[in-house]
């Protein structure tokens, strides 16, 4: 019998593509994504992802989505209470483990591990250490796309914020930058790939800066019949 297990969702590239790998593995069923939503801009932490968005990646993705909502400000207490009440009720619905897209940072996989520890649920790694120079051009190759919606000024130019993360973004990146941006360069929004049924309508607003970081809003586009 499969491991009904959760997939922690972003809606960022490298989540795409553990789910990716997940559906490979004949051992799990993804039952579900999870993302932290901040109640105040109904938005993605980090990502700044509308929630509608959200939401349309897992109607691409076949999957139920899942939301712990934070308040905001959201204190480190505040967000471990949110996520107990998670995977409780994960467990109570027979979901043994949860996966994470994480590539390489040690502390953040610790993290991880701690935050489960206890609660049932097993932490899973699918696309741990894999080189993130070969991943990112592999995920290019099968028809990833994403939209840079985060970058870190103190790391990236800003200029790169709201462009696709395909081979042309990869070629022009700086020397010292991962190419996955595990590091925290920038973080993407996954609009199109081999996890998805179909490609997403979306299209780019304002770029702005904020609390240090340049954000670029991505929102469903405007189709006419």
């Amino acid at each position: 019998m499969k491991k009904k297990i959760l997939l922690s969702w972003s809606s960022g590239k490298d989540c795409a593509w553990a789910l990716h790998v997940l559906r490979q593995q004949k051992q799990y069923e993804v039952a579900g994504l999870l993302t932290t939503m901040n109640s105040a801009f109904d938005r993605v932490a980090m990502h700044s992802t509308r929630r509608a968005l959200v939401e349309m990646q897992a109607q691409a993705a076949g999957l139920r989505l899942i939301t712990a909502p934070l308040p905001w400000p959201c204190s480190n207490a505040d967000y471990e209470l949110a996520m107990k009440q998670v995977c409780d009720q994960a467990v109570a619905q027979g979901i043994s483990a949860v996966a994470f897209g994480d590539l390489f940072l040690a502390d953040v996989r610790a993290y991880r591990e701690r935050q489960l520890n206890g609660t049932g649920l097993e932490p899973l790694f699918p696309v741990w250490q894999r080189p993130t120079h070969e991943l990112a051009r592999e995920m290019v190759r099968s028809g990833l796309r994403a939209k840079l919606v985060c970058v870190d000024p103190k790391q990236l130019s800003p200029s790169f914020v709201g462009r696709d993360f395909d081979q042309s973004f990869l070629d022009e990146l700086p020397a010292g930058v991962d190419p996955c941006g595990e590091n925290g360069e920038f973080h993407s929004f996954v609009y199109a790939g081999p996890m998805f049924s179909r490609e997403l309508a979306i299209a780019t607003g304002e770029k702005v800066e904020r609390d240090g970081f340049w954000f670029c809003d991505v929102l469903p586009a405007i189709t006419t019949a």
